[in-house]
């Protein structure tokens, strides 16, 4: 994970989380989970301040966030008490066990990775799903170069190949790109099933 980035989530958690929590509710991403994720265990990677994370869990999707960022995950504790929040890092997830959840989401994190760590979080992210769980991936999309914004956090403009590399074997229920109804901007989002053991 970036550490640029990773500082910025830091220094600035209060201010995103309140920022995140203003926006528009993401309908777009409630509906492609209410199609596609299955009841049971659900993992939230890079969750943030937990918006989604307590969202999951209220609609029948009992929800465990983690994220890099002790900041962020301070502000996920204090604004959902009830929900469980634990630190991890892309691409390694040190300390999620293979095969522990039926479903993961990974909502606009990926492109904070260096370009050689993409494919190698996909993998990990599908290993934390049980045989024939889900996984819901997406980021934001960055053309030509390399960016980073006013707070210093890294959009990677990688090429989406490098994803899917990491969903070999895996079953791509959707692959679309379109602009996201919460944050305004174009994001790329994948929706791949585990194989069957």
């Amino acid at each position: 994970m970036d550490k640029e980035t990773l500082a910025a989530y830091d220094r600035g958690a209060a201010g995103f989380a309140s920022d995140w929590e203003a926006q528009p509710p993401p309908t777009d991403l409630h509906a492609v989970v209410q199609r596609f994720f299955c009841p049971g265990p659900t993992a939230d990677i890079g969750c943030g301040a937990g918006r989604d994370t307590a969202w999951l869990d209220a609609n029948g999707y009992p929800a465990q966030g983690f994220d890099a960022s002790e900041g962020l995950l301070a502000e996920a504790r204090r604004r959902h008490p009830k929900l469980r929040f634990s630190f991890a890092v892309l691409p390694a997830l040190a300390g999620v066990a293979e095969g522990s959840f039926t479903n993961v989401l990974c909502e606009t994190v990926i492109m904070h990775l260096g370009p050689g760590e993409v494919t190698e979080a996909v993998r990990r992210l599908l290993a934390t799903l049980v045989p024939g769980g889900t996984l819901y991936l997406s980021w934001r999309v960055t053309e030509g170069t390399d960016r980073r914004d006013e707070h210093g956090r890294l959009y990677a403009a990688f090429d989406p190949v490098q994803a899917l590399q990491g969903l070999d074997g895996a079953e791509i229920l959707l692959d679309e790109q379109r602009g996201s109804l919460s944050s305004g901007k174009l994001i790329r989002r994948i929706v791949a099933r585990k194989p069957e053991a």
